[in-house]
């Protein structure tokens, strides 16, 4: 049972040993729907962070000069052992984040997804021979591990986002050290371990710390050996993760938050983009960086798009996420719950009409649906994690694109219309990573460059993207005959 999990996984993973942390406090780890206490985990202190570190560093040499189709065999055995554990795993998810059925369904298949492409990218690092316009020369570009990977995974999608990156890291010859949220530290962090150690992963080669900045610091990002940190959560942290990382000649990959807008030109099948909305801003409570914090709708249509919207929105079910009906969770924590009160609050004292207001009840934040947020509101700016919609209304695509492009954030996005082309051409002109025509926000694919632009992050994952994230390129020329030198 997945009770089990709590019990013998809230322990720190160092060098293939499961062992408590020896700081002074403990993680408590809590249900957020009914508020049961999960686990207490011993922080690990700057310490662990640095024998975890090493113990990668002595295990990755071996790993890498390992032939890459019997690293490919982990993988395999990995993806295995989580369509055996499903129904486990998707307890987890539902008691430790209050993650839906829905939810969690959606988690497990993309995180299978994207193992099933890591145990391709074990043979994907391909090296070439470039000409040289020296005779007698060769040059060789090989593609190799970076070394160590630091991955920092967030609470909203920790086993997707923590096996997003640490697979590929892995598959592609490196070692990875995890840090997993506070809130979510066995969801993304030991069971992670767990499924890797029983895949047959030597040891040291995947460590997972839970511990707290309050705790290390900047340990986790300052340490000496890791060469590329993986971070996935908000703007605000990525900031300093990425100042930090460059101070000390470290890359940073981040996938930072969004303000994704969901658009209705004139043309389009009303009734299909209201389920489009209605997805693309509730799912997982809101919880999600491509989340439609904002519903732009052209005001020929705004009334009747409006009524549906609205409709829909209160047939949704909130409550338990244990039970199967319920599409709209508990949100993480007390403080989220508080700061999304706070947000309807705002919008209405600041002259918004709130068209459904729902009730806080301790972690339950039942959906809200605003309109007339002012044009200059702070609120239309920042990413609203959590289950409130702006709906805005507009005239014209010229005036949608520049609403659209009016947030620091560039994530994801969507357009509906009868017009493919035309949706097209409106997706051009969004300074975006990643924006979708006739469909939702919220999409991953395990191919396709997954990342933003602006304040939404740096870099990509996925496909190639995630190649060059975790490896570097490596120059060795051979020559052939003797060289001439001037001197």
């Amino acid at each position: 049972m997945s009770s089990s999990y709590f019990t013998d996984l809230a322990k720190q993973y160092i060098d293939g040993e499961w062992r408590p942390g020896t700081g002074s406090w403990d993680i408590i780890d809590f249900n957020p729907y009914d508020g049961e206490k999960l686990a207490s985990i011993t922080i690990a202190t700057v310490d662990e962070v640095d024998e975890a570190y090493k113990a990668a560093a002595r295990a990755q040499k071996q790993w890498a000069a390992t032939n890459p189709y019997a690293r490919r065999a982990v993988f395999e055995k990995a993806l295995g052992l989580i369509e055996e554990r499903e129904q486990e795993i998707t307890e987890v998810i539902i008691a430790e984040l209050g993650g839906t059925y829905l939810k969690a369904g959606f988690e497990l298949h993309l995180a299978k997804e994207f193992l099933r492409e890591s145990i391709q990218w074990a043979l994907r690092p391909e090296g070439k021979i470039l000409p040289s316009p020296v005779d007698g020369k060769e040059n060789r570009l090989y593609r190799v591990p970076v070394g160590v990977v630091g991955v920092i995974s967030p609470f909203n999608f920790p086993f997707l986002l923590s096996i997003k990156s640490v697979a590929p890291a892995l598959a592609l010859g490196n070692a990875v050290v995890l840090k997993p949220h506070q809130n979510t530290p066995i969801t993304g962090g030991s069971l992670v371990a767990k499924i890797f150690e029983d895949a047959g992963l030597p040891g040291g080669l995947l460590n997972v710390v839970i511990t707290d900045i309050a705790e290390i610091g900047d340990a986790f990002i300052e340490h000496p050996i890791p060469k590329v940190i993986s971070f996935t959560g908000s703007d605000k942290v990525g900031r300093h993760v990425a100042t930090v990382c460059a101070s000390h000649f470290k890359r940073s990959v981040l996938e930072l938050g969004g303000n994704s807008a969901i658009v209705v030109l004139d043309d389009a099948d009303i009734d299909y983009a209201v389920d489009a909305a209605v997805f693309s801003r509730y799912v997982h409570q809101g919880q999600v960086c491509m989340a439609a914090n904002r519903v732009l709708v052209d005001r020929t249509i705004a009334d009747e798009f409006t009524e549906k919207f609205v409709a829909k929105v209160k047939t949704l079910k909130v409550g338990d996420p244990s039970d199967p009906q319920t599409v709209i969770g508990p949100v993480i924590n007390s403080s989220q719950a508080e700061a999304l009160s706070g947000v309807v609050e705002q919008a209405v004292a600041e002259g918004a009409t709130a068209l459904v207001r729902g009730a806080t009840t301790d972690n339950l934040v039942e959906p809200s649906v605003l309109t007339g947020v002012p044009a200059d509101s702070a609120l239309l700016q920042q990413e609203v994690f959590g289950p409130v919609a702006f709906l805005i209304p507009f005239d014209g695509e010229e005036e949608a694109v520049r609403l659209v492009n009016d947030t620091p954030y560039g994530l994801s996005g969507a357009v509906h219309t009868g017009d493919v082309e035309r949706g097209v051409n409106f997706a051009k002109q969004i300074d975006t990573g990643m924006f979708h025509v006739n469909d939702g926000t919220v999409h991953d694919e395990p191919l396709v460059p997954f990342g933003g632009e602006k304040s939404s992050g740096v870099g990509r994952l996925n496909g190639e993207g995630t190649v060059e994230c975790f490896t570097t390129q490596k120059w060795i020329s051979v020559q052939y005959g003797r060289s001439g030198f001037p001197f």
